[in-house]
């Protein structure tokens, strides 16, 4: 195998894309959900349009998604542009968090429930990346369970799709601690993963171990082209 994983040779080249932005503005809020029930914010999906415009014209073999409302609907607009179908994997959602860190309730105002949402997502990351582990977040799902989860699910995608170009839409915290384990890393959390970004990995998932290189991380140029990016 190539040392950088050419695809004419069977690897796989995965674009791992985090999903749109999903903190609505109060008259698109989701009353009493939690993140995981709110749609896209109307930035979410102007987002999600920009990247479809700026990447659809790439051929892509197949669409993977975590099962979670933000990242189906990020990846709708790539997905009809190629003409695919949306395979929903477990193994790629966002870290269990536990019980809302805030609750949500069905009396608090749509306002109310906006910036709830905000302040929660905020201590979330913090706590993240200031330890570099999600077991700094009370609750949560132990860090090593959850590398080991999303290594499955992305080397998983590249054994049973060899020499293909793959877009998966996941979760800022899964992209992190997948990169980590490309890199050697032993933080799971070290970058500022920004809605749509692209990361791409080529994967030779056929032999053990797996090989891996990272060729691009972060990519957030359909954003930068699209006046959508806040310097």
């Amino acid at each position: 195998m190539h040392p950088f994983l050419n695809r004419k040779q069977g690897a796989t080249e995965i674009f791992l894309v985090r999903h749109a932005d999903a903190l609505p503005e109060a008259n698109e809020v989701v009353p009493g959900g939690s993140y995981d029930f709110q749609p896209l914010s109307a930035k979410g999906r102007q987002q999600s349009e920009a990247l479809a415009e700026r990447w659809g014209s790439l051929k892509f073999d197949t669409v993977y998604s975590s099962p979670l409302r933000r990242t189906i609907e990020t990846a709708t607009p790539l997905a009809q542009k190629q003409g695919l179908e949306i395979t929903q994997l477990e193994d790629i959602r966002e870290i269990f968090l536990g019980p809302d860190h805030v609750m949500l309730t069905q009396d608090m105002t749509a306002e109310e429930t906006a910036q709830a949402l905000r302040s929660r997502n905020e201590k979330i990351v913090m706590l993240a990346a200031s330890s570099g582990s999600w077991d700094a977040v009370p609750a949560a799902e132990p860090s090593a369970l959850f590398r080991q989860r999303i290594v499955r699910g992305v080397d998983g995608i590249a054994y049973r799709h060899p020499g293909e170009r793959v877009a998966v839409f996941s979760h800022g915290g899964a992209i992190n601690i997948y990169i980590a384990e490309v890199l050697g890393i032993s933080r799971d959390f070290f970058f500022p993963c920004a809605n749509t970004s692209i990361t791409i990995v080529r994967i030779d998932g056929q032999n053990q171990p797996h090989k891996r290189v990272l060729i691009t991380l972060n990519e957030v140029s359909h954003l930068r082209d699209a006046g959508l990016l806040q310097e």
